[in-house]
């Protein structure tokens, strides 16, 4: 067992009488605060007065609750002046900051699953296509072309902003999305990720309050997280996020930051209506609320949608991308539109924090985007890409489960299981047969999500998906009139 997993087995055996007791709910609460560094080591923990009020629990019961903790040397009483946390902070552990989950579902550990799992495990949950659906021929050739040309830099960093000629084409690429971003306002970076982390850095101090859509990508949670933010969900509609919802969020928690996908939605699908995102770009002025959008699944529309940055002109929106899930997650490039005067702090932090970005991997996608491949590629891609979603939707039908909305592009499909099953339970039952899903949950950070899966439609074309997905149903609906 992991030293981590034995940790917070440790910990269940010595809480594991106080579970679902008032004294135990007194603990808890303090735990996580420690654990999301909301408590710092040193800091003084909430009187006996304030936690009674707090949690609506008698004096006494907070009293054995602080008790217990200093006996357990996670708080330390200072007579006089109070209870005050003990020791140093704990190494970060993003499994400790969020909803506890059982491993074989938490988000993280899937993707592990999905990256370390061989060709003999289906995927129909993770987030990006088979190695046959990209261009790996094309990426070979322009792989050797840039490697032939003598004024291509394989040895050297990358200028600061990142290679000009590829911030030139990603302008003209971006202005056919209605995004005016020119050269000099756009910084690569090695792949979304990457991008979304930089424009955290530059953006947020720890406690500060993002906004995220419910449900969302799960690793803007785990990266927000990373960053000590606060996170407030914002239930999420087939038009954009819930606009009285949202407001509401701005009024009581003053967010810093709002983090989503507008074009094709990561996990449902959905696009932003030009109506939510001007009335959403109105709210954001009144607050004083920043946007990032991730712009990763632009490539995959046929018809560009409404962008947020298009109709901001950058001015409180940041745009972020990259080619991971349209040409290689090898060849890690991504970029930052943002409006002028960051550019230079972000640049710094760039430099600060991994010196640049990937001087080839820029050159290998520039070639493949001025010599005709990744439109190609496109073209196929987008169609492949149809047909798979058609069948796919079809098939979740006969099966039973309901999609939420009919996506106009992309690769994902949000849907609703029958019968009120637990998505949690199919997808631990499928993996045992070496089937990996995606439960609602891990997208949910209100855990509202539970009776949904998302399913990638191109990783979805074997009848064992389906076969597993029905024999985990049936045993999952048998337990459940069982129970």
């Amino acid at each position: 067992m992991a030293e981590s997993d034995s940790k917070r087995a440790a910990s269940g055996t010595q809480t594991g009488t106080q579970t679902g007791t008032r004294v135990g709910t007194v603990m808890n609460s303090l735990r996580e605060r420690i654990a999301s560094r909301s408590l710092m080591p040193g800091a003084r923990v909430p009187s006996i007065r304030v936690m009674t009020e707090t949690l609506g629990v008698s004096k006494s019961t907070v009293v054995e609750a602080y008790d217990r903790l200093v006996a357990e040397g996670v708080i330390v009483a200072r007579r006089g002046s109070g209870f005050f946390v003990s020791g140093h902070a704990p190494p970060l552990a993003l499994a400790d900051l969020g909803p506890r989950l059982d491993r074989e579902v938490d988000p993280l550990w899937l993707t592990r699953q999905s990256l370390e799992a061989g060709a003999k495990v289906f995927k129909p949950g993770c987030g990006w296509m088979p190695p046959s659906w990209l261009p790996e021929d094309g990426v070979r050739r322009a792989l050797r072309a840039v490697a032939r040309d003598p004024q291509s830099p394989l040895a050297d960093y990358a200028s600061p902003l990142g290679l000009p000629a590829l911030r030139q084409q990603l302008a003209w690429r971006l202005a056919q999305h209605g995004v005016e971003a020119p050269p000099e306002q756009i910084v690569l970076t090695d792949g979304g990720t990457h991008a979304l982390d930089l424009v955290c850095r530059f953006l947020l101090e720890p406690g500060d309050t993002v906004l995220i859509d419910d449900p969302c990508y799960f690793n803007f949670q785990a990266l927000l997280r990373a960053h000590r933010a606060r996170i407030v969900g914002v239930p999420y509609t087939p038009s954009g996020p819930d606009l009285a919802a949202f407001e509401r969020a701005l009024i009581e928690h003053r967010p810093r930051l709002y983090v989503t996908n507008s074009a094709i939605h990561n996990p449902t699908g959905a696009t932003l209506a030009p109506a939510v995102a001007h009335r959403l770009l109105k709210l954001a002025g009144e607050h004083n609320l920043l946007i990032v959008e991730d712009d990763i699944f632009a490539d995959f529309e046929d018809e560009p949608a409404p962008r947020l940055a298009a109709f901001d002109g950058l001015a409180r929106v940041v745009s972020i991308g990259s080619f991971s899930k349209t040409l290689s997650a090898a060849v890690r490039c991504g970029y930052i539109a943002a409006r002028s005067e960051w550019i230079e702090p972000l640049v710094d932090l760039k430099l600060a924090t991994s010196f640049g970005n990937g001087q080839l991997a820029a050159s290998v996608v520039h070639r493949l985007l001025v010599d005709g491949t990744y439109r190609r590629h496109l073209e196929s891609m987008r169609a492949k890409l149809a047909d798979a979603m058609g069948e796919t939707i079809r098939r979740l039908g006969y099966a039973g489960l309901e999609v939420w909305t009919r996506p106009r592009a992309g690769i994902f499909v949000w849907a609703r299981l029958p019968d009120a099953l637990d998505a949690a339970d199919i997808a631990r039952h499928a993996l045992a047969e070496s089937v990996v899903f995606a439960p609602g949950n891990v997208f949910s950070a209100s855990q509202s999500a539970a009776g949904f899966l998302r399913f990638n439609v191109s990783q979805c074309n074997r009848p064992k998906v389906y076969e597993a997905l029905q024999r985990a149903m049936d045993v999952s609906a048998t337990a459940k009139e069982h129970a």
